[in-house]
């Protein structure tokens, strides 16, 4: 089976000094090799071609054979890295929490240790008889989020 980290340390390589960044690499039992990577303006196919020959060129087929598959992360695809978090700052995003909770709102900030989104909510005030809109920022930890995607919306 090809090894996970031969795979990690050849697309680090080849990354190194680009704006592109790995997402995510799985390698099944049966070697076929999923690299995900992204761009802060977006995945270009021709650079996924190059990394995949890139790759390919660097691993020995006569010494095991594999299928490569080298593509983005989905635009709908949940936020798997940090820096994917980051990417999505100001963006209108859906998280949803290991406690079952569903969010929607504007993702604020992010860091190492969690990521804030700002919601809106209806509260009734005490001198008003309609609810009136407020928006709340929560911040929670990356234990404590199951997912978070960009929503889109038409």
């Amino acid at each position: 089976m090809v090894e996970k980290n031969v795979i990690n340390s050849l697309v680090e390589d080849k990354l190194k000094g680009t704006d592109y960044y790995l997402v995510d690499i799985s390698v099944s039992p049966d070697n076929l090799i999923s690299i995900e990577i992204d761009n802060d303006q977006g995945v270009n196919i021709d650079d996924c071609v190059v990394l995949s020959r890139y790759v390919e060129e660097r691993l020995d087929r006569e010494k095991e054979d594999f299928e490569l598959e080298v593509g983005s992360s989905g635009i709908t695809s949940p936020f798997k890295i940090v820096r994917q978090y980051l990417k999505n700052i100001g963006n209108e995003v859906e998280m949803l929490l290991r406690s079952g909770i569903k969010l929607t709102g504007i993702l604020k900030a992010a860091d190492d240790n969690g990521a804030t989104i700002t919601i809106e909510k209806k509260v009734k005030t005490a001198d008003s008889k309609r609810k009136m809109t407020v928006w709340e920022e929560q911040t929670y930890s990356y234990d404590e989020i199951k997912y978070t995607k960009y929503l889109i919306r038409f």
